[in-house]
C-alpha cells in the first residue's frame, strides 16, 4: 500500500499539463452550457416559436461543445493520432464548409441558430423573402433546424430553407401585402412629355 502513493504522486507530476488541460475544457464547457443554454432558451421564449424548440436548440450546442471538447482531450493525452490525423483534418474541413456553404444542407443548423436568436425573426410576423424579381411572404409559423414554415393569407403553407432566408432579403412586417408568391412588377416609368 505504501508503494501506491509514490506511483501515484509521480504519475500526477508526470501528467499534470494534460490534467489541467482537461479541467480547463470541462470548466470551459460547463460555463459554456451554463451561459449558453439560457441564452439560446430565452432567445426561443423571445421569439414566441414552440417551447421545445429551445430545448431542441440546446440539445445540439450541448453535443456540439461536447464532441469539440472530446476532440480536445484526445489530442491532450495523446491518442496516437497519426492514421487518424489525415481523416479528423478532413473532417473538420467538411464539417466547417458544411456548416457554413449555402448549398450544404448543414448550414440550415447554423442559420437555425442564427435565426433563433434573432429578434426580428419571431413566430407570427409577417414576412416577405425577395430573391432577384421574384418573392415569398407569409407570415412565420415554425422553425426548425433545415427549414422555416410560412403561412400565406390563403392559409397555404410554404416550406423555405433556413440558409437561404440569411442569403436573401428579408422584409419584416412591410407595408403592402403581396400574393404569397410571385414576380415583382416593376412601377411604370414616370410620364415624359416632352413641351
Amino acid at each position: 500500500m505504501e508503494s501506491i502513493w509514490p506511483a501515484i504522486g509521480s504519475w500526477l507530476l508526470a501528467n499534470g499539463v494534460q490534467l489541467a488541460t482537461t479541467a480547463a475544457v470541462i470548466i470551459a464547457y460547463v460555463l459554456l452550457d451554463r451561459f449558453g443554454a439560457p441564452r439560446l432558451a430565452a432567445g426561443a421564449d423571445r421569439s414566441d416559436f414552440k417551447p421545445d424548440t429551445g430545448v431542441k436548440a440546446i440539445r445540439v450546442a450541448r453535443f456540439l461543445t461536447g464532441l469539440v471538447g472530446f476532440l480536445l482531450l484526445i489530442v491532450v493525452w495523446g491518442v496516437d493520432l497519426t492514421s487518424m490525423l489525415v481523416f479528423s483534418v478532413t473532417s473538420i474541413t467538411f464539417l466547417g464548409v458544411a456548416l457554413f456553404a449555402s448549398w450544404s444542407m448543414l448550414s440550415n443548423v447554423t442559420a437555425y441558430f442564427i435565426l433563433l436568436l434573432q429578434p426580428s425573426f419571431k413566430h407570427g410576423n409577417f414576412i416577405r423573402v425577395v430573391n432577384a424579381d421574384n418573392y415569398i411572404e407569409g407570415y412565420i409559423a415554425e422553425l426548425n433546424f433545415f427549414n422555416t414554415k410560412l403561412m400565406t393569407q390563403d392559409k397555404e403553407t410554404l416550406i423555405y430553407p433556413n440558409n437561404l432566408l440569411l442569403a436573401t432579403p428579408v422584409l419584416v412586417n412591410p407595408q403592402g401585402r403581396l400574393a404569397g408568391m410571385g414576380k415583382l412588377v416593376a412601377p411604370p416609368p414616370p410620364d415624359t412629355k416632352q413641351i
